[in-house]
């Protein structure tokens, strides 16, 4: 666990810079942070989409997953705590909703190839070294993203821990479910989901992107049976 560790220091570290930093920074150059970053982060999830093999495992995965956290209501679930955590914070002059901060942060922190591969070699071997570059990553990122959403963005470090912890502490399960295909399909679907966030960090798109999660989930399950049936099925291999 000490690479979660590590990376709930950092972004708690980083928010803390970027609270500070936003009380200087006048709101026309928080909304032009804001953008690059958004525009950083579509670049970062139309990279990360290539990663992808078979687009239908995609396809499906992001179908199926949409049904299962719209009927869920995963994303309402999750501003839910952003919301509580605003009500006990929330100041009269702020300009932007706490529970915007958490859930953006929370999303972009835990969502990648770097948090699934970087949970599963802390767990199965001890290595941390790819959530300690993650963690890097990530006090760059709070920074930025706390200096333009407030103190939301301290509160995803939670998230992380959680997020990653389970994944580290469940490592030894996953081991035979996470192929190297489906690392690369999950990849894929979790790029997708980031180039949403990116969208919505822009301000094109308004997607509730947390109830893509099941997607996450149901990739590698669905690459796994298009792996069973590309046996009998060539054109689906």
């Amino acid at each position: 666990m000490t690479g979660v560790i590590v990376n709930v220091i950092t972004v708690l570290m980083g928010s803390s810079l970027g609270l500070l930093f936003k009380k200087g920074i006048s709101q026309k150059y928080t909304d032009a942070v804001m953008t690059g970053i958004g525009l950083c982060t579509v670049a970062i999830g139309i990279g990360g989409i290539l990663e992808g093999k078979n687009i239908l495992v995609a396809i499906i995965s992001m179908v199926l997953g949409a049904i299962i956290g719209t009927a869920l209501d995963i994303d309402k679930r999750i501003n839910g705590v952003g919301d509580f955590l605003s009500s006990k914070m929330k100041k009269k002059d702020d300009k932007v909703s706490l529970t915007e901060g958490f859930v953006t942060a929370s999303l972009l922190f835990c969502i990648g190839a770097m948090t699934i591969i970087g949970s599963l070699d802390a767990g199965l071997k001890g290595d941390n070294t790819t959530l300690f570059t993650k963690s890097v990553l990530d006090f760059f990122s709070s920074m930025m993203l706390s200096a333009s959403l407030g103190i939301g963005v301290m509160f995803a470090a939670l998230f992380v821990l959680v997020f990653q912890g389970g994944l580290v502490l469940l490592s030894s399960l996953l081991e035979g479910v996470l192929t190297v295909s489906a690392v690369a399909e999950i990849t894929c679907v979790g790029s997708l989901m980031i180039l949403a966030l990116g969208l919505n960090l822009i301000g094109i798109t308004k997607i509730k992107v947390a109830n893509y999660f099941p997607s996450l989930i149901l990739a590698p399950c669905v690459c796994a049976l298009f792996e069973f049936l590309g046996k009998y099925i060539p054109a689906l291999s």
